[in-house]
């Protein structure tokens, strides 16, 4: 039977888009900027539909028709204004936050002021913190991470003599979340099965819980958010496993004050020593906690994934990875000094990366006033933009863009060293209009480094001691696309065994 009443609601909504539609005028407002679609209030909302099924096909068949020009798609809320020329990119990267703001454009995204909590959405002191204390620990946690990736890969991916086949995303969620909280809240919490499954799930909650609250007015996400989102309950669990640890930190820190010797290293600590106010209690701090690990544990794993499929599809790149590795780390060790001197490694994974970027739109941006390129294109105060990844595979920057090939930006480097310059745009944490995966300028993702590092940390282990294939050899897994997201595929599986050269 029809459940009427789901239906009156559906209906409801339909025409709260199509008046807000109506209203808001912001059709006119862009009517002087090309348009994927329909532009008409009511017509736009089937263009809209076609962008969320196909987002790839509708940007290609746009930079076909204004290669060089910002074009606009419908999504079902709003205009979305796109970028795909390396110059308006550099300007919406270079336009100060009052102007063209990141801040605004993740919290529409995420609804973070009700997924996360206002607390969260108004003062994110874990940036900076994630962006000094964590980068400059990197010597000091390198081998901690290495020593957690031995247990995590042995009890996730067993070096068995003979091929095992496993669903390689679900292997790499888990070590990767093993091996980001020996960072995140040390041992022993870091080894506890519960804990991390929960790190895995909180990330699906939240983006599950932000999809469903922007569609809907914004005086009913309070109330709706309480009905369908799990994270309070998550947060609630978390709470109970991560008071222990936080009650040891203060300990620590009762006992040395302000002197580190002695005191554990990691990003709970670090936290908690910025924190201020409310900020200080266990609830805030395991909220705050659960923030990073959405911020971290999925994007990592899926870019070791896509990496992994490469290595599994071109096995004949497994030979000088291995190589390299055992020559850097038998004179330096598992450190952070033998991942710098790692120079394929960094260049497979940066090349998975320019070709396999978690987003196909990246970088969203709300105009919090008029904002006038240098082309006299002017975007109107509210209009949200965002930049595709299409430099990525573009000849402007690549010889033969679409190819893989794993050690490019090794040649690159070589290339530009020979003639003297000694510049690392070529390494993976360094961002550009032709290297987006981190984002690029003020925004530019500010746990890159520590990322960049277990990446490289997982790879070399991988090829130190395993070989890996695809089940069919040379046919590299498909990805899935969910609207602008390309994901590695989930129940795609890879075949392991124990290293036999």
């Amino acid at each position: 039977m029809v459940d009427y009443r789901l239906a009156s609601v559906g209906l409801l909504l339909f025409v709260y888009l199509l008046i807000s539609s109506l209203r808001n005028g912001s059709t006119r407002k862009l009517d002087h900027i090309p348009t994927a679609g329909y532009t008409l209030p009511l017509l736009s909302y089937f263009s809209s539909i076609r962008y969320l099924l196909d987002v790839r096909k509708v940007i290609s068949e746009s930079m076909a028709k204004w290669p060089a020009s910002l074009f606009k798609v419908p999504s079902v809320l709003e205009w979305i204004v796109v970028a795909t020329q390396p110059t308006h990119i550099e300007e919406i990267c270079k336009a100060p936050e009052n102007v063209l703001s990141g801040m605004i454009a993740i919290e529409d995204s995420l609804q973070t002021r009700y997924t996360l909590g206002p607390h969260i959405a108004e003062n994110p002191y874990h940036i900076p913190v994630i962006r000094t204390q964590l980068t400059r620990s990197l010597p000091l946690l390198v081998p901690e991470v290495h020593a957690e990736l031995i247990e995590a890969f042995e009890e996730n991916i067993p070096r068995t003599t003979e091929w095992i086949k496993l669903k390689a995303l679900d292997s790499v969620l888990k070590v990767v979340s093993r091996a980001s909280n020996r960072v995140f809240v040390g041992v022993p919490l870091c080894k506890n099965p519960e804990w991390n499954e929960l790190s895995i799930q909180f990330t699906i909650d939240v983006v599950q819980t932000a999809n469903i609250l922007r569609f809907l007015p914004s005086f009913m996400r309070s109330s709706i958010n309480k009905l369908i989102s799990k994270v309070e309950i998550r947060t609630e669990k978390a709470l109970l496993m991560l008071r222990s640890t936080i009650a040891q930190r203060r300990r620590e820190r009762q006992e040395k004050g302000n002197d580190d010797t002695g005191r554990q290293a990691d990003l709970l600590s670090w936290l908690m020593d910025a924190a201020k106010g409310h900020e200080t209690e266990d609830w805030y701090l395991t909220s705050r906690m659960l923030t990073v690990q959405f911020s971290a544990i999925h994007t990592s794993s899926t870019a070791f994934t896509q990496a992994l499929y490469y290595l599994a599809t071109y096995p004949e790149y497994t030979g000088p990875l291995r190589e390299e590795v055992e020559e850097v780390t038998f004179r330096e060790g598992w450190t952070k000094a033998a991942l710098d001197q790692m120079p394929r490694v960094d260049s497979f994974i940066k090349e998975s990366q320019r070709l396999k970027p978690l987003l196909i739109n990246a970088m969203e941006r709300v105009a919090v006033q008029d904002y006038r390129f240098s082309d006299g294109t002017t975007v109107p105060v509210g209009t949200k933009l965002t930049v595709n990844l299409n430099s990525h595979t573009s000849e402007l920057f690549f010889e033969n863009p679409t190819t893989f090939d794993g050690f490019r930006f090794v040649q690159l480097k070589e290339r530009r060293l020979s003639s003297g310059n000694t510049e690392k745009r070529f390494d993976m944490v360094t961002t550009g209009v032709d290297s987006l995966a981190f984002g690029h300028g003020k925004h530019a993702c500010p746990g890159r480094y520590f990322a960049a590092s277990e990446l490289k940390l997982m790879l070399s282990y991988v090829v130190m001691n395993y070989d890996v294939r695809t089940v069919k050899q040379g046919v590299r897994p498909e990805d899935l696309y969910v609207v602008d997201m390309r994901v590695p595929n989930p129940t795609a599986e890879l075949l392991f065994r124990r290293r036999k050269e």
